[in-house]
């Protein structure tokens, strides 16, 4: 049994970018086969983070080689996040009077310049890694087996409690958040409003002092904060938010997925409504979609997701 973080942050990043990512974003961007090569470097150092990390309490120079590569696999994140986020952006403006406008997006001068920026950047984080791998023969380092079990620390779930007080700095952010949600939708009843960052940088308690603040809790019948975290299962994701709903009622906990449903249809319809998604790590697209098809069921008279 091995316990490897590096190990995690690379399996982390390679789920992000699968099949379905490079598929669409890459053909989108014409940076197909960027990404591609990006995958084959991160899936060839992984295979010898977990012997690398039992290792590096005896070698100063094997956890340097570790501490660069974390560095190197959190900024490929950065950069598959950044398309993801850009192709999330024109799903949502995709629609009604905006349709033309986006169908245009790709042959634009806007959209030339960002293939250029980001091919560039997939090349240079490519090749950093690239030349971080070569080092790894040095270290001796065994592949390891395809099966080998990983234990990873199990998250610590969040709540929407914050003492403002306790807060310094985020001043600036949360007025143009709150901005956002103040803000009526143009075309849809339905927005999202993404918080993204690595880890430790206060993220979830910018989103609290948003979730708290006077005028958001005056602008919406319905507030729901869930913290996903590691475990992104659709129908537990439904039970908590009925849960926020209901106010920890859970008569419903055996109810079928069509049941659950139904009763989320029945409490959100008609309600203007801000649900929050905190800790979220999972970025399968089809786990995404089919809650975002779920959750389209109802008709909301007003839905903010943050």
């Amino acid at each position: 049994m091995a316990e490897s973080f590096a190990f995690a942050i690379a399996d982390r990043v390679l789920g992000k970018l699968g099949p379905a990512l490079i598929q669409e974003v890459g053909l989108a961007w014409g940076v197909k086969t960027e990404l591609e090569e990006l995958n084959d470097t991160l899936s060839t150092i992984r295979a010898v983070l977990l012997d690398a990390e039992e290792k590096q309490a005896t070698s100063h120079q094997l956890r340097d080689w570790l501490g660069k590569l974390k560095d190197g696999f959190y900024d490929a994140e950065d950069i598959v996040d950044e398309f993801e986020y850009e192709a999330l952006r024109q799903k949502v403006v995709a629609s009604g009077s905006f349709k033309t406008k986006v169908c245009s997006f790709f042959s634009s001068p806007k959209s030339l310049a960002f293939n250029l920026k980001m091919g560039h950047r997939v090349k240079k984080i490519r090749g950093r890694l690239d030349k971080i791998a070569a080092d790894k023969s040095k270290f001796n380092l065994i592949e390891a087996v395809a099966n080998t079990p990983v234990v990873l620390s199990k998250r610590e779930m969040t709540h929407s409690f914050v003492r403002a007080s306790d807060v310094i700095g985020r001043v600036d952010d949360k007025k143009n958040i709150v901005g956002l949600l103040m803000q009526p939708s143009d075309t849809e009843n339905v927005s999202v409003t993404p918080i993204v960052g690595i880890g430790g940088l206060g993220k979830t308690t910018l989103a609290k002092l948003v979730y708290n603040d006077e005028r958001v809790v005056g602008q919406f019948s319905t507030k729901m904060w869930v913290c996903v975290s590691d475990e992104f299962d659709i129908e537990k994701l439904i039970k908590k938010i009925l849960k926020e709903i209901r106010k920890g009622d859970e008569s419903y906990s055996d109810s079928s997925m069509e049941q659950l449903q139904s009763h989320l249809r029945n409490a959100l319809d008609g309600e203007k409504f801000l649900l929050v998604l905190d800790d979220v790590w999972n970025t399968d697209r089809e786990k995404w979609l089919k809650l975002n098809k779920t959750c389209s069921w109802t008709v909301p008279m007003e839905a903010k997701f943050l």
